[in-house]
């Protein structure tokens, strides 16, 4: 019977924190529209950043190749991560573990193997890909 009441303790303690932090948020978004300016203007709605005012427009295209780079960057941070947590564990896991990593850079390797394949590790502009291809020739 002591665990129940200890988990009743846990789950009342849970609940009251929940809460506390709905009523802290609900606390200040209140104040803050009961304080802030309720004033309209062009300036008052112009996006204001680090002190400087905007210049252009807020929808720039950017090649697919940014997005590209920051998912490889992604997945090879996790695989820094995984990596890591298994170097701490290396002498539990023993050889079984060992293979494992092994099979998981051999994946990611197979997945850059295939993406520099693929070009999409390719910066050059067209022009001076066309040009060493004729260089290699």
């Amino acid at each position: 019977m002591p665990e129940a009441t200890g988990l009743m303790a846990h789950n009342w303690g849970f609940a009251i924190f929940l809460l506390g932090v709905i009523g802290l948020c609900a606390f200040m978004l209140g104040v803050s529209s009961l304080l802030g300016s309720k004033a309209w203007g062009r300036s008052k709605n112009e996006p204001f950043e680090s002190g400087m005012l905007p210049t252009g427009g807020a929808r720039l295209r950017l090649s697919a190749k940014f997005y590209l780079v920051a998912m490889l960057f992604v997945i090879f941070d996790i695989e820094a991560l995984f990596l890591f947590a298994w170097s701490v564990s290396v002498r539990e896991s023993g050889w079984t573990g060992f293979v494992e990593a092994l099979i998981f850079i051999a994946i990611l390797l197979a997945g850059l193997v295939y993406l520099f394949r693929v070009g999409a590790l390719d910066w050059a502009p067209e022009a001076r890909r066309k040009r060493q291809a004729k260089l290699k020739q």
